[in-house]
């Protein structure tokens, strides 16, 4: 099993840049002023054959009783808690506060393995930036620098060194579930009802969520990974750079899930702004599954009215599953999952050649392509051409000139002969090449010239010609 390495410090000490640094990549947001990170971030790294689990946690405010700060200590400690090895990072060029001190004493009653790094180092002497961290009597301080790379590599050896060496296990493909929706629709409190622990933290304030953490999990034997995404609000509205970031992170959630729920607030009315997100997933191509939360609550009247809403704004989305559900009391949630499953299979399933094929001649036999100008198309033959989502193509000839209706009909057809509920369905034309064109007419035998010729003559005597 792989060890987990948590990154523990005050808030704006580089932990996000340590977390890109170790797992080469560019997953967590990283910003010049505190408090970015709020939840905790997973990833993956490798250093020679030995891999492991790197967490990203938020500012550590030990002192912090109530609102967003206690909450991204109780994140922090739950991270503590799961952890193997900790990096305790402080900043060299803050040098030791009052909060480190803190920090260190909760740290050291945890009894796990303690590393101390001296962050943002470069440039200056580490004897002499590091000579005042000794005062916190968590071994010999290591001076490294997040930013450039420098002694994080011996730092992570350090760590290591106690840990056997593993091979990577083969990874299974399994679902990727990213939740999306404008901001305080309640997508951390479903992650939390989902994992069945508060692993994300859920405020009463829109925009608490700023990052798309990646969660793995398993349900009823079944592996997962869910995506906790930023809120997106309309573009006019989006001033903090930051949070053009995090609608940016959200985006590409959506392009590396498989499945998308949209999750709409039922006492807020169906926007445009939910209509735009919900026709991105579409053009991603991505299977979807509605989740109106907030239900519970909601007289007859309001219930009818939503649903109206839904109908007259989102009536693209008639290949999805809607679901109407309470996230913080956990009404309907095992239906959301059964439709998510659903929407998996349908975006990830196999479709014969030979069967596609019947299905087309059989389409077409019903109700045959319209005639445009003197051309009706010639559809020979279908072929599966890609997943998530199901691509399907056609051959022919004249398919460039089938019309757009002819198209959802067909659309309609292989959905309906596959049952693929919960994904978009693209069906794209390809026109056959014409054998002959383009090919230079090879140079005729002795013999071929001389039985050409008698045809020739004999056309000639036969229409009287001399």
């Amino acid at each position: 099993m792989k060890p987990t390495i948590v990154i523990v410090g005050r808030p704006n000490v580089g932990k996000s840049t340590l977390f890109n640094r170790l797992t080469k990549t560019r997953d967590a947001l990283v910003a010049d002023f505190p408090g970015l990170t709020r939840d905790r971030h997973y990833g993956h790294g490798k250093i020679g054959t030995k891999p492991y689990l790197v967490v990203d946690t938020g500012g550590f405010e030990p002192v912090a009783k109530e609102g967003i700060f206690h909450e991204m200590a109780k994140q922090t400690l739950q991270a503590v808690d799961e952890a193997d090895v900790i990096v305790f990072l402080v900043d060299a060029r803050d040098g030791l506060t009052a909060q480190d001190k803190l920090i260190a004493d909760k740290l050291r009653k945890t009894g796990r393995p303690l590393f101390l790094a001296v962050n943002k180092s470069e440039g200056m002497q580490r004897a002499v930036i590091t000579a005042e961290f000794f005062e916190l009597g968590l071994g010999v301080p290591l001076a490294i620098s997040s930013a450039h790379g420098e002694g994080v590599r011996e730092l992570v050896e350090l760590m290591l060194e106690d840990f056997p060496e593993e091979e990577d296990e083969e990874k299974e493909k399994h679902p990727k579930i990213a939740l999306v929706g404008r901001p305080n629709a309640g997508k951390s409190t479903l992650v939390n009802r989902i994992l069945g622990e508060d692993r994300v933290i859920a405020f009463d304030q829109p925009g608490t969520t700023r990052d798309s953490i990646y969660i793995d999990f398993e349900r009823n034997d079944k592996r997962y990974t869910i995506i906790d995404t930023a809120g997106v609000r309309r573009r006019g509205k989006v001033f903090e750079a930051v949070e053009k970031f995090s609608v940016i992170k959200t985006l590409q959630a959506v392009e590396d899930a498989n499945v998308v729920v949209l999750v709409l607030d039922a006492h807020e009315e169906i926007s445009e702004q939910d209509a735009h997100i919900a026709g991105f997933i579409v053009e991603s191509g991505r299977a979807l599954v509605v989740a109106v939360n907030k239900w519970d609550g909601l007289d007859q009247y309001q219930r009818e009215t939503i649903k109206s809403a839904i109908d007259r704004r989102l009536g693209f989305l008639d290949f999805a599953k809607f679901h109407y559900i309470s996230a913080l009391q956990g009404t309907g949630i095992a239906e959301i999952f059964k439709s998510i499953d659903t929407a998996y299979a349908a975006a990830m399933c196999k479709m014969p050649t030979p069967r596609l094929t019947r299905i087309l001649i059989d389409a077409t036999t019903q109700h045959q392509t319209p005639k445009v100008g003197a051309f009706r198309a010639k559809m020979r033959y279908a072929h599966q051409g890609g997943s998530n989502p199901p691509l399907i193509i056609v051959h022919g000839s004249a398919v460039d000139k089938v019309p757009a209706s002819y198209k959802r009909y067909l659309e309609r057809i292989f959905r309906e002969a596959f049952e693929l509920q919960g994904t978009p369905l693209r069906v794209q034309f390809k026109q056959g090449a014409n054998p002959f064109e383009g090919r230079a007419r090879a140079p005729l035998t002795d013999a071929e010239e001389k039985t050409a010729h008698r045809k020739r003559m004999r056309g000639r005597k036969l229409y009287g010609k001399k």
